[in-house]
């Protein structure tokens, strides 16, 4: 009798083949996504710019193991671009913090300038 039949008595069925999981892929999306949307809100903007910046980690990380098992490539790549571009935007929202700081702090100065001058003048 076949080994294969299922009606055979020594029958073992195969186990399920688990897909192969590639979780530095998910991690480098899920990271590269909450950095590009974190860029937008003030304040958690400069948290959501480390993620960003994992994003990518994970993403190379991710394409390294992909390469190897076969599964997460898109996955890994998405979490790349997301991260890269994550970090442009959370690069560019330190700087326009910066500039606005900076402005403020002259701003300030001049003010102050200009008081002092007020009262010479009288």
């Amino acid at each position: 009798m076949n080994q294969n039949n299922p009606y055979n008595p020594n029958f073992q069925p195969m186990p399920p083949v688990q897909p192969a999981k590639n979780s530095m892929s998910v991690a480098a999306l899920v990271c590269g996504i909450l950095g590009i949307i974190g860029a937008w809100i003030p304040y958690v903007c400069y948290f959501t710019f480390v993620l960003a910046i994992l994003g990518i980690v994970f993403g190379a990380k991710g394409k390294k193991t992909a390469a190897v098992t076969g599964a997460g490539d898109g996955l890994a790549t998405a979490g790349l671009v997301c991260g890269i571009i994550g970090t442009v935007l959370g690069a560019i929202g330190v700087i326009c913090a910066i500039c606005a700081i900076v402005t403020v702090g002259t701003l300030n100065n001049m003010v102050k300038e200009i008081n002092e001058v007020s009262m010479f003048l009288g």
